[in-house]
């Protein structure tokens, strides 16, 4: 029970960290400790902007432009 808990809450809150490690090329456990040592330097800070790319990630479906498809006529 508890294993499942832990599973949930590392796929959703450790999902910003993963995917920046992605894009960046290195190791998700290094994004993760920058985000612990520049919240301690910074008091806290960083904590905000982790939780709007955790929001813009969730929901990034929502931000993406659509594209029309453009029919025959159109060409």
């Amino acid at each position: 029970m508890i294993n499942k808990i832990l599973a949930i809450f590392e796929k959703q809150a450790f999902g910003v960290c993963a995917w920046w490690g992605k894009k960046l090329g290195i190791a998700a456990h290094r994004v993760r400790l920058s985000f612990i040592y520049l919240s301690f330097i910074t008091l806290g800070s960083p904590i905000i902007i982790y939780l709007v790319m955790a929001f813009i990630l969730e929901n990034k479906h929502y931000f993406k432009p659509t594209r029309r498809r453009r029919t025959i006529w159109e060409l």
